[in-house]
């Protein structure tokens, strides 16, 4: 990796995997691409590491002639794929922009990569790709495998479905250099604070009600996104093309679980909170359509081929996110005042129909 371009790096994972590319990568330069829509915020990418390796360059993956220009200009060899709509609850709400961005995005970007780098041999294209790809798993259900058949249950994952399918396309077709990671739920700094982990500590912190969707024993399988970082350069280092990866965290917690364990956290880390104990903010409301019940990842892949496994616990995960949130809230208030995202808050969650708490 000498020139690396990173999509939708001014979004959540995209900038964590920057951070960390500077950090370890010397030898490489890195362009960040975004068109900096509601969830990208060039905040993300300030006070990097290494700073004078990194280039940022506002763009669109949808325009194709913008990033064929981008992958020419800067001689890039290699691709990072984090470029996506990414939240159900705005798939349900809107499905056209996650279509555009998902899957003509995608397109696009392996259009010009094909094009470009026709007959280059050192590149690489990675996509990033998500769990829910596979549906919805039953309690007792073996965890997902690379194998497992896609079964996507709402607008969002059937976008993402469409463009890991793309990109196996590509590769089988024209021989394009690529390998594609599915990863769990990710958290962590800089995540935007609509998704359900900052959204819970942020309302804590301010004395708002802690939405649970029905009776909030949806079960997700968290990842660390430093951890989710490492495991993506590992797979450019050590994966062979052609090849798919899942990548998770390891456990299983409850979403209702996932919540009183911040409210538990923000008691000993902000105990001048008025509204402690947190938990009694909690209020369940109507669930989304579709909601997939549980997601599990099983790793042995990526741990026996690539050499990767987590670096942190969930108690040690949640803990970090929940300091890093309480240090940086400066950077909530900016990336929050955009107004799209306070009508979809008052949309997708005051609006809901509030139900007593299911113990």
């Amino acid at each position: 990796m000498k020139q690396v371009l990173v999509t939708g790096a001014a979004g959540f994972i995209g900038c964590n995997f920057v951070r960390l590319l500077l950090r370890q990568e010397c030898q490489c330069k890195v362009f960040s691409l975004d068109a900096l829509t509601y969830a990208g915020s060039e905040h993300n990418l300030t006070q990097l590491d290494n700073a004078n390796r990194h280039a940022f360059i506002r763009g669109d993956v949808c325009d194709g002639a913008t990033v064929k220009r981008v992958l020419q200009e800067h001689e890039i060899d290699t691709v990072v794929h984090f470029a996506a709509e990414s939240h159900v609850d705005r798939s349900i709400l809107g499905p056209g922009q996650f279509i555009q961005t998902n899957i003509v995005g995608t397109f696009n970007l392996l259009e010009a990569c094909r094009i470009v780098w026709s007959g280059q041999p050192a590149v690489r294209f990675h996509h990033i790709s998500t769990d829910e790809v596979f549906g919805s798993l039953h309690a007792q259900d073996p965890a997902f495998t690379e194998t497992t058949p896609y079964d996507p249950s709402s607008p969002y994952s059937a976008s993402k479905a469409a463009s890991d399918h793309l990109v196996r396309a590509y590769a089988r077709t024209y021989g394009l250099p690529a390998t594609i990671t599915n990863c769990s739920n990710n958290y962590g700094p800089y995540q935007f604070p609509e998704k359900l982990i900052p959204l819970i500590i942020l309302n804590a912190i301010q004395g708002k009600s802690l939405p649970v969707y029905g009776d909030g024993r949806q079960v997700r399988d968290w990842l660390y996104v430093e951890d989710h970082c490492e495991a993506i350069l590992q797979v450019l280092k050590n994966g062979k093309t052609g090849e798919t990866y899942n990548i998770g965290g390891e456990n299983q917690p409850t979403n209702i679980e996932i919540i009183r364990s911040i409210c538990s956290l923000l008691d000993e880390l902000h105990p001048q909170s008025p509204t402690t104990p947190h938990e009694k903010l909690i209020t369940h409301v109507a669930d989304r359509p579709g909601h997939d019940r549980r997601y599990a990842m099983d790793i042995t892949k990526i741990r026996r081929e690539v050499g990767w496994s987590p670096r942190h616990t969930l108690t040690e995960g949640l803990r970090k996110t929940v300091q890093w949130y309480l240090n940086h809230l400066d950077w909530v208030a900016t990336v929050s005042k955009n107004g799209n995202y306070q009508q979809w808050i008052k949309q997708n969650y005051t609006q809901r129909t509030p139900r007593k708490e299911l113990k």
